[in-house]
């Protein structure tokens, strides 16, 4: 074979190759989030942290319930919306905690069409170390046969 047949052979293996799917799992509540990418039986985690903390919280209600009412809802849905922005990178996420947050998160994720071609799943969990949390996210994406 010549080096002029070997090149498209080589062109069409290359553009033939799988592309990985980008997988992550978050571990949530409504006060935080563990961003857990999972790639080649690895898992590197990232927190991001909702900014309605204990002390607005309670800043916010010497103010008044409804101001604070307002503002939590606007920041969850600032993080919300943060959360939205690192998932539009995935093809498959699974969203796990113990609160509702997660399944909030999931119904502004499915009423956006940005997200309709990601598979995005939701399962109930407790609060967990972060090896807990790495297993579960392992057992998500690699279950056994």
């Amino acid at each position: 074979m010549t080096q002029e047949s070997a090149k498209p052979l080589t062109s069409i293996i290359n553009n033939n190759k799988m592309q990985s799917i980008k997988r992550l799992g978050i571990w949530m509540d409504h006060s935080s989030a563990h961003l857990m990418e999972f790639s080649d039986n690895q898992i590197e985690t990232k927190t991001l942290d909702s900014k309605f903390t204990h002390q607005e919280k309670e800043h916010s209600l010497r103010k008044g319930e409804n101001l604070m009412h307002n503002k939590e809802q606007q920041q969850q849905g600032d993080y919300y919306k943060k959360l939205g922005e690192v998932i539009k990178g995935y093809d498959e996420v699974i969203l796990f905690g113990p609160t509702d947050a997660k399944v909030e998160l999931f119904n502004l994720l499915s009423a956006d069409q940005h997200f309709a071609k990601i598979k995005i799943d939701v399962k109930s969990s407790d609060k967990m170390t972060e090896h807990q949390e790495h297993a579960f996210v392992k057992d998500y994406f690699q279950p056994n046969p």
